[in-house]
């Protein structure tokens, strides 16, 4: 590799960790893979066409796996459901995705709902609303109210001062580049983060122990997953158990956190937009009825296409594989550019608008729509997630009634940009509150 080409790679990876959507959106009419150079990783194959995305998302699970190692590692741990691969993932997905499909969900909803209200309770007409931080607020509460069923004010206390600080550690530098994963002398960046992980897997084991010990039906998420089994009657170990519990606060707090930022923004900056999510709502009366509203999926899922809030898919190949006419061998890394393939013109008619219609005129195949991944790793929290916006989105707009300030119309966009496991907006969206009920 000459000196140039080495220069040209690093700009590249730079240029996709700093600005991921600009530099996917870049390649969005790209019809040849495009490469990235990831620390640790090696070079990624990106693609942005709907063919690729077919290839490698219904690649045979002997022919791919999780690559390795992987960024959010240190966080999320080794047993994750985003790490393994081959007969550990599929006993893993039998005992955790159960706790996130139909009757599960639905059973989340009021809490969901609740949790919101509480949220917003102290906002006043007059006041601002900054939505990245209740946002955040929202889905750190739901995470620990919903699936860890914490209801103790000092517990739910610790469970968010453990959390926060765990998602904070485990961002920028310190993910993205392996070697300085080290600790001098127990300080550092480093040492933080295994601190605060073990402080975050002390507090785990005590509720999942005392949950043991306990007779009581709780019907949260925790609750479900440790009466659940394999094909083979199989369970967690308590090792296996935290990592998956960590992944579900890293996985589903910061990105359904990003998700609503951003569905709240692109809902106040279009009052057309804005008037048909109130008028929906206003045939609505629960949580559950919020949930099946058409318009307000739609929104949620243009949201979804213009800012996935993890922007990649990965599979490290296992053996020969072609990749949209592309032959592969194993041990090389393939990718979807979510953003590229989002905004690829080719799939999508002016991708650069916000336009929820185009999720009322028609179902988008997998293969042009993906913020969820696909195939046998598609992420099992898609349907809580997609419920879980609605409802506090619902929540939000059915108590406040909010506009985007006339400057903040006139600014182009937020970038999205890395924070941790998923992208966020460059800026705070601050809302005007006009008046409550």
């Amino acid at each position: 590799m000459t000196w140039a080409t080495t220069v040209s790679a690093l700009a590249r990876a730079a240029w996709a960790g700093i600005d991921p959507d600009g530099f996917f959106h870049h390649h969005a009419a790209d019809t040849e893979p495009f490469p990235v150079r990831f620390p640790g990783l090696g070079t990624v194959l990106f693609f942005a066409t709907g063919d690729a995305a077919r290839d490698i998302l219904t690649a045979p699970t002997t022919l791919c796996r999780a690559p390795l190692p992987n960024p959010i590692e240190p966080v999320v741990g080794e047993h994750s459901l985003i790490l393994l691969s081959g007969a550990a993932h599929r006993r893993a997905r039998a005992i955790v995705a159960p706790a996130f499909r139909g009757e599960a969900v639905r059973g989340y909803l009021d809490l969901i709902a609740e949790v919101t209200a509480e949220q917003v309770a102290a906002v006043r007409p007059g006041g601002r609303l900054l939505v990245g931080r209740v946002a955040q607020a929202i889905t750190l509460d739901v995470m620990i109210r919903v699936v860890f069923g914490v209801a103790d004010r000092a517990r739910h206390a610790q469970y968010a001062r453990v959390t926060t600080e765990l998602l904070h550690a485990g961002s920028g530098p310190l993910m993205l580049v392996p070697w300085l994963r080290r600790e001098v002398g127990g300080r550092g960046p480093w040492a933080r983060l295994v601190a605060v992980r073990t402080q975050l897997d002390r507090l785990l084991g005590a509720q999942i122990d005392e949950r043991r010990a306990s007779a009581q039906h709780h019907g949260d998420v925790m609750d479900r997953i440790l009466n659940a089994t394999d094909d083979d009657g199989g369970t967690l170990t308590d090792t296996a158990l935290c990592d998956q519990l960590r992944t579900m606060l890293a996985a589903g707090h910061e990105t359904s956190s990003t998700s609503l930022t951003w569905a709240l923004y692109h809902i106040h900056r279009d009052d057309s937009i804005r008037m048909g999510v109130l008028g929906e709502l206003a045939t609505a009366t629960t949580p559950g009825e919020f949930a099946a509203l058409p318009y307000l999926n739609a929104v949620i899922s243009e949201t979804l296409r213009m800012h996935p809030p993890v922007p990649i898919v990965l599979r490290e190949l296992t053996g020969p594989y072609t990749v949209d006419g592309h032959a592969y061998r194993g041990g090389d890394v393939v990718g979807i550019a979510l953003p590229a393939m989002h905004f690829n013109p080719r799939l999508w008619p002016r991708p650069d608008v916000f336009d929820p219609s185009r999720f009322l005129d028609g179902k988008p195949t997998p293969f042009q729509y993906a913020p969820f991944g696909g195939g046998y790793r598609r992420c099992i929290g898609a349907g809580f997630a997609q419920h879980e916006l609605a409802v506090v989105i619902g929540t939000i707009m059915t108590t406040l009634q909010m506009r985007l300030p006339a400057g903040e119309r006139r600014r182009r966009s937020p970038r999205a940009v890395p924070r941790g496991i998923a992208t966020i907006p460059s800026r705070e969206i601050a809302l005007q509150v006009l008046t409550r009920g």
